[in-house]
């Protein structure tokens, strides 16, 4: 009679398959460490788009949000940046270059100055009317505009 019991196969075939092919995957899933190290991060470019903005001539609220958009477009994640993190990631990217970016330093304060969609707020909460017995002054969700409600 014929021996009918499965044969184990060799776990050291096995591990060596593994391996190799873990290898070769993590080879062509990650580029080599010069292409990592010479690509821009987010935040780099960020700073980019805001300092050269800033140094021709263009207003902060307009450098700021091309600068933001290409972060919030740009980071990996489930969640958007918040404009608070880009802030600091443009800042962190400064900070750390600053021959890079040689005339951005006086600019960075006002990225943290309360920007123009506070003060859009702000109005937009004035203008509504008030209602009798009413103790909440946030307006609801259905008066507010696509752009208010979203303007981070």
């Amino acid at each position: 009679m014929a021996n009918l019991t499965p044969r184990r196969p060799n776990v050291n075939s096995i591990l060596l398959t593994i391996l190799t092919w873990s290898g070769l995957l993590m080879a062509v899933a990650s580029p080599p460490p010069s292409a990592r190290a010479a690509s821009p991060t987010t935040g780099s470019k960020g700073a980019d788009i805001y300092c050269f903005m800033r140094t021709n001539a263009n207003s902060h609220e307009v450098s700021w949000e091309a600068a933001y958009a290409v972060i919030k477009r740009q980071s990996v994640g489930l969640f958007k940046t918040s404009p608070e993190h880009a802030a600091v990631m443009i800042t962190e990217t400064v900070v750390e270059d600053p021959g890079g970016y040689p005339e951005c330093g006086q600019y960075l304060g006002d990225l943290y100055k309360k920007n123009h969609s506070s003060r859009r707020h702000s109005t937009a909460l004035e203008s509504m009317p008030s209602y009798e017995g009413a103790t909440d002054t946030v307006p609801s969700t259905s008066r507010m505009t696509r752009e208010e409600r979203y303007g981070y």
